[in-house]
């Protein structure tokens, strides 16, 4: 198939977009760049378009502009920085979602008009590969009414079923820039040690998930000298590469994709995608079949490891709002959680830091403040209920909450909170009625 037939230019394909319509971007390294940072020069008089994406790169000026709120509405599966700054022109706002079911339900509600992402070149045969990102992605691309990609030499071909035959492809742009990275961040000593206790409870032969942030890679580092761990996670990161070339995934214990590392997505270093470039051993599939609970507790031992900003005495974790402020989003964290608690032997396991420097609206000074609470923030999204809590760990231990009774889980949450707040978390949690005076030792 010519593919020269399908080309055009950005400023061709922007032409494409109609008032009513609904874009749809590719995640995060998937999203179409070329597209979208050029999306603010359509025609005056187009408006009412709705942009739907999932943890954007590009600060494209068709939502971080305010001079273009009233033309296009964002609506995000998860929130980056810069989204969280556009809140603030009225249009941007988040889509309720576990990441299973993003595109799924997505079309069971709105029908895409254009689908826009980036892939590789294609293949003799005529297919490209979606390269980094199949969470949501195949299925939009399916579902639109026109779908562009951006073709790109430097994206790594990678395998699953994130596969598309031109045929299915109504436009090409050519592009050439570099792939989105996600640089090695700096591990603090926090994260060190959040990281071992994890990694204690970790054992060989495990199948691992793993988020993103500094204490996914302190638990990625402490994994080093582990033997055939196996991998099932939503994100693949430079951390499981490294575990990988270290020769402590093996993948030979899983029960699904045996010898396989599977995901939806992936994001990390230059040399992760290199790691990824024709890699036979790793497939990124399906989200709605990574992420599906069911589907994650069919492999033995699975191991699920998430953050949240703040959780409450008895269990209750916001992972995604401070208050009322929506911040980050759900993601896959219900669902891996939960996937993980459902496997034979699994176990799922919540970080967080037990405090945070917080600025006093009063004084203008930061304050440190705890990150285990009596009662969530008003407001607070409760992303994973109590019930579907089981260890919690900070820089103080991790405690298991799996089975117990409040008045239990206060204890053990209480006993991983900062020493200077403890004392005053009993007095709340007594004043509130959660725990009884009487059972103060």
């Amino acid at each position: 198939m010519d593919r020269k037939a399908k080309t055009i230019t950005v400023g061709q394909a922007i032409k494409l977009v109609k008032s009513g319509d609904v874009i749809v971007s590719g995640m995060m390294a998937a999203e179409g760049r070329l597209f979208l940072s050029h999306l603010h020069e359509i025609d005056p008089s187009i408006h009412d378009v709705t942009v739907t994406n999932c943890l954007p790169i590009v600060d494209a000026k068709f939502f971080t502009d305010a001079a273009y709120a009233d033309r296009f509405l964002t609506d995000s599966w998860f929130y980056s920085g810069s989204l969280r700054k556009a809140t603030a022109n009225g249009a941007v706002t988040y889509i309720p979602n576990n990441l299973s079911q993003a595109g799924t339900r997505r079309l069971d509600a709105v029908k895409p008009n254009i689908y826009v992402g980036a892939a590789t070149l294609p293949d003799k045969h005529g297919f490209v590969s979606l390269s980094l990102s199949n969470v949501y992605e195949k299925r939009m691309l399916m579902a639109a009414d026109t779908v562009i990609l951006e073709i790109n030499p430097k994206f790594p071909r990678t395998f699953g079923d994130l596969e598309v035959h031109l045929r299915d492809v109504d436009y090409l742009i050519e592009a050439d820039y570099d792939v989105p990275e996600l640089p090695d961040g700096e591990i603090t000593e926090k994260d060190e040690i959040i990281g071992k206790h994890i990694a204690d409870l970790i054992n060989d032969g495990d199948c691992l998930q793993l988020g993103i942030g500094g204490i996914p890679n302190a638990v990625a580092n402490a994994l080093i000298h582990k033997k055939d761990l196996g991998v099932h996670t939503e994100m693949l990161t430079t951390g499981f590469m490294k575990l990988f070339n270290a020769g402590a995934i093996s993948n030979k214990k899983k029960k699904t994709h045996t010898g396989k590392m599977v995901c939806c997505f992936a994001f990390g270093t230059k040399a992760l995608y290199d790691f990824l470039d024709n890699n036979a051993g790793i497939a990124i599939l399906d989200g709605n079949y990574v992420n599906d609970p069911y589907i994650i507790a069919q492999n033995d031992n699975q191991v699920s490891i998430n953050a949240t900003i703040e959780v409450d005495v008895t269990g209750q974790c916001c992972s995604e709002s401070i208050g009322t402020r929506h911040f980050s989003g759900t993601g896959g964290q219900v669902d891996t959680a939960t996937g993980a608690q459902r496997s034979k032997g699994g176990r799922s396991f919540i970080a967080l830091y037990s405090t945070a420097l917080v600025k006093n609206p009063l004084t203008g000074e930061r304050e440190e403040v705890s990150k285990i609470v009596t009662t969530l923030k008003p407001g607070a999204a409760v992303t994973l209920s109590r019930n579907d809590v089981d260890y919690l760990v900070t820089e103080y231990g991790a405690v298991r909450l799996r089975g117990l009774d409040i008045f239990q889980r206060v204890e053990k949450i209480i006993s991983i909170a900062h020493p200077k707040f403890r004392e005053k978390l009993y007095q709340e949690a007594i004043a509130a009625g959660i725990y009884h005076a009487r059972h103060l030792k």
